[in-house]
């Protein structure tokens, strides 16, 4: 058997992530490559520093991307933050959130659990509750924003308990990153890991992170290593800093990083309040046209994402059967549920290059016709 060229359908991703990629960033994607510590790479490296910066708005110098996606990203901040023993307090209010807990016993770190209902925000009283009973915690864990229900819990209050009961901070924004209101330094966030693929549009891969100089001190004052060499970031930071040289560490993915660069570039034109604005817009649009179907969110409006609108699926209809009709008829993605929302929830993602006006009209006539 002789086999060929992929060559994948043009879809119209609106399903949890990816996302839809913008056409600047597939072309710088098609870029030459050069070698990853070429003088030209590495002041490309400098601007994207800045560049992730003024989107986690902080002056954190520990702002890098990993190269792997969000997991890794998150799995960076546990095995870096967590030693054996450490006491975390985990917020666990969807898939997310018990992916933490998993990271810290694999780091040999004791989980205490704060459980909300999934589609409910992370409760700021239950944390309170958890630091009280634990006062040698010394991490708080939680989902910004949680891909698996679309639910925004309040980063700002439980950064501001972790502190109070002196903790760090290790916050998943994923799906938050340029889609909703993230300010790391303002409100005194510890560690935030992110993914390329879902509000920036970018391809998958990558996780941009940030680490506070409190996060940095507790790395550089471990008794013991890391666990993983490759996530070590004490190791991983002499590559992303340095006057005009990078020690090696391991080959950066170049291309993947132009495209970031690019689609950073684009956030940085937009700006971060018209992204938020516009993410907004698309919401109000899509929720009008679902609501005129009878259409019902899983979340409240009050701490609804509006990148991530997760919807229950209507009495009687056949999900697996309309999402393969969607993407079929329409070359339309939206995603299934997942976990307790698995086969009663579908989420409809508006993330970056989706959240536009013909994306919403399309998917609202899409659906219309398939659920008649």
């Amino acid at each position: 058997m002789t086999i060929g060229s992929f060559y994948p359908p043009q879809r119209t991703l609106m399903g949890p992530g990816p996302s839809d990629i913008y056409p600047q960033v597939l072309q710088a994607l098609s870029r030459p490559t050069i070698g990853h510590l070429d003088p030209k790479f590495i002041g490309m490296m400098d601007e994207l520093k800045q560049l992730l910066q003024y989107a986690f708005q902080t002056k954190n110098t520990f702002t890098i991307a990993v190269s792997a996606p969000g997991s890794a990203g998150m799995e960076a901040c546990f095995v870096n933050l967590v030693e054996p023993g450490d006491k975390v307090i985990v917020c666990r209010n969807g898939v997310f959130g018990d992916r933490m807990r998993e990271n810290v016993e694999r780091c040999g770190g004791k989980a205490v659990m704060v459980d909300n209902a999934w589609g409910e925000p992370v409760d700021p009283q239950l944390v309170e509750q958890a630091l009280q009973a634990n006062p040698d915690a010394k991490i708080v864990a939680f989902v910004h924003a949680e891909t698996s229900t679309g639910a925004l819990s309040d980063a700002k209050v439980l950064s501001e308990l972790a502190r109070r009961y002196d903790c760090l901070t290790i916050v998943d924004a994923v799906t938050s990153l340029g889609g909703v209101p993230l300010l790391v330094d303002e409100w005194q966030l510890d560690a935030v890991y992110s993914g390329s693929q879902k509000c920036l549009s970018c391809v998958p891969g990558l996780s941009p992170l940030t680490f506070s100089q409190r996060a940095v001190d507790k790395i550089q004052n471990r008794k013991t290593p890391v666990q993983s060499w490759f996530l070590d970031q004490s190791l991983v930071l002499g590559y992303w800093s340095g006057e005009g040289k990078r020690s090696y560490h391991h080959t950066a993915p170049v291309n993947s990083l132009y495209a970031l660069h690019e689609a950073l570039v684009l956030l940085q034109n937009e700006g971060l309040e018209k992204a938020w604005q516009r993410h907004r817009d698309a919401h109000l649009e899509l929720r009008e046209g679902l609501e005129k179907l009878g259409i019902e969110f899983v979340v409240d409006e009050a701490c609804r994402l509006p990148q991530l609108n997760a919807v229950y699926i209507p009495d009687g209809v056949d999900d697996a059967l309309i999402r393969q009709t969607l993407l079929e008829r329409y070359n339309l993605e939206i995603g299934a549920g997942l976990g307790t929302l698995a086969g009663k929830a579908w989420r409809i993602g508006l993330m970056g290059y989706a959240a536009r006006s013909e994306n919403v009209a399309l998917c609202l006539k899409a659906l219309e016709t398939t659920l008649k």
